[in-house]
């Protein structure tokens, strides 16, 4: 489904006159249906590479080639910008640990709009956006309210209700479950193993370790460029 070839990545700093190396010759492969986890310390790039795949961030150099059901194999890098956005809406999703929301938007219709994005109409958005707010846990009485007031776990719920709503075939996670309590990150490991188990093809970045027990396929271990990458 995914394979990273010789990703570089490095930030500018202006002002300062440096440039910091984020990521340097990573080389990765996921299967289609797979489920890679990412771990390491912060600072080693880790989600540099979910935000390179999503292209929120441009590599310097590499590719990232992607089995796309709609255009077969294309590099992300290379993409031209209709069809990377033709993707974000119909065949990748992302969860990252913040919301960020066009205003006087409420949840309800916030998830409501990430099936519309698939060909979802009305009646069957609504039912499964209500749906997708029950098992989160969003208290109903917030389904109409705009989430700019939420608390951080309830703003996070949210944003993964919007993402795994869809169905993608490629979904990532960027610390999915880091300001939840523990009944929270259960409702997310249902809801991603539902996923693994209609094909949908899984990366993740965790900090807790128990979470991933028995959940990835797959183990890439990131550290800082000097030391050894490992995937095991």
């Amino acid at each position: 489904m995914i394979t990273i070839e010789n990703l570089q990545k490095s930030f500018t700093i202006h002002h300062l006159n440096q440039t910091f190396p984020a990521l340097e010759n990573l080389t990765l492969h996921v299967q289609e249906g797979g489920f890679l986890g990412i771990v390491g310390k912060s600072g080693s790039g880790k989600s540099t590479i979910l935000k390179s795949i999503y292209r929120t961030y441009e590599p310097q150099a590499g590719s990232i080639w992607y089995d796309s059901a709609a255009f077969g194999e294309i590099d992300l890098l290379t993409a031209s910008l209709r069809d990377i956005i033709y993707l974000r809406k119909h065949e990748i999703g992302y969860v990252s640990q913040f919301l960020n929301v066009m205003p006087r938007t409420t949840a309800l219709e916030l998830v409501m709009q990430s099936l519309y994005g698939v060909g979802a109409k009305e009646e069957e958005a609504l039912e499964k956006a209500k749906s997708a707010l029950r098992h989160f846990d969003i208290d109903e009485k917030l389904w109409n309210s705009y989430p700019n007031n939420f608390s951080g776990g309830e703003k996070l719920r949210l944003n993964i209700a919007c993402a795994v709503v869809k169905e993608p075939r490629l979904l990532l996670l960027d610390e999915p479950t880091a300001s939840l309590d523990h009944a929270s990150k259960i409702k997310v490991r249902e809801s991603i193993e539902k996923l693994k188990a209609r094909g949908t093809t899984l990366i993740g970045i965790f900090h807790d370790l128990e979470f991933m027990e028995g959940l990835c396929d797959q183990v890439f271990t990131m550290t800082k460029l000097s030391e050894e990458r490992t995937a095991i």
